[in-house]
C-alpha cells in the first residue's frame, strides 16, 4: 500500500435528551494526537448532525471525498457507564422518538428482510486494545436502534462497496460532565481516559487496515 494510510474519525452533535455529546471532542482530540506511529496516517475528524437524512447524504460524501480505508465512529451511550465495542448493526430503527430534526423513522427496519450486519473479527482487538489502557471496555451486540445503530449499519454497506474502505467500526462511550470529568453518578471514565483508549484503539487500527490492505493486494 503505497501512500498514507487514511482512517476518517467520526462522532456526533448534541440530540434531544443529550445536549452534550462528549464524542466531539473526543474526536477533535483523536484527529489531533502527533505520535510518530501517525506519521504516515492522515486523520481526518467530522461531526454528524443527529439526522438520518444527514448520515445518508455525509457518509457516502465524506467517503467520496477522503477515500478513508478505515472508519473508527463514536456515539453516547446514555445509560452505560463502561466504553462499548460494537459487534454488529441490527436491522432495527426506532419509530418512538424523533432525530435532533424532529424526523421519525417510518418504518422499524433499515433493509427489508435483512439480518443484522457484523463488523468482524477485528472489534475484538480494538477492545483488547482500550482494555489495555485501564478503560472498562466491553463487547457488545446491541447497537441499539437509534442513530448510532443506523450509522453502523450504513458503515457495514460502505464496507462491501469497491470503494476503499475496508474496515469500520462502532465505538459507544458513556456521558461526560461539559468539562470532562466524570459524569456524576453514571460512570467513573473521564474524557482524558476515552482519549487514551481511542489513541489504542486508532493504533492497532492502524495495524489491521495495513493487514487486511496487503492481503487485498496478495489476492
Amino acid at each position: 500500500m503505497s501512500g498514507k494510510l487514511r482512517i476518517l474519525v467520526t462522532g456526533f452533535g448534541p440530540f434531544p435528551g443529550a445536549p452534550f455529546n462528549p464524542t466531539m471532542p473526543l474526536v477533535k482530540r483523536l484527529i489531533g494526537l502527533r505520535r510518530p506511529a501517525f506519521d504516515n496516517v492522515a486523520l481526518t475528524g467530522h461531526t454528524f448532525d443527529v439526522t438520518y437524512a444527514t448520515v445518508d447524504r455525509e457518509l457516502p460524501e465524506l467517503i467520496a471525498r477522503h477515500r478513508p480505508q478505515a472508519l473508527l465512529m463514536f456515539g453516547l451511550a446514555g445509560r452505560t457507564s463502561h466504553l462499548r465495542i460494537e459487534s454488529r448493526a441490527r436491522n432495527a430503527v426506532t419509530t418512538r422518538f424523533p432525530d435532533a430534526g424532529r424526523q421519525h423513522a417510518r418504518k422499524g427496519s433499515i433493509a427489508g428482510g435483512a439480518d443484522a450486519k457484523v463488523f468482524g473479527p477485528h472489534s475484538e482487538r480494538l477492545r483488547r486494545a482500550a482494555l489495555a489502557t485501564g478503560i472498562d471496555a466491553r463487547m457488545s451486540r446491541d447497537a441499539g436502534s437509534y442513530l448510532c445503530n443506523y450509522l453502523s449499519w450504513r458503515a457495514i454497506e460502505a464496507v462491501n462497496k469497491n470503494n476503499g474502505l475496508r474496515l469500520a467500526q462502532f465505538i459507544h462511550v458513556p456521558p461526560l460532565a461539559h468539562d470532562g470529568t466524570a459524569a456524576t453518578g453514571k460512570s467513573s471514565i473521564t474524557l482524558e481516559a476515552l482519549v487514551d483508549a481511542g489513541e489504542a484503539m486508532l493504533l492497532e487500527l492502524v495495524k489491521l487496515t495495513r493487514q487486511a490492505a496487503r492481503m487485498s493486494d496478495a489476492d
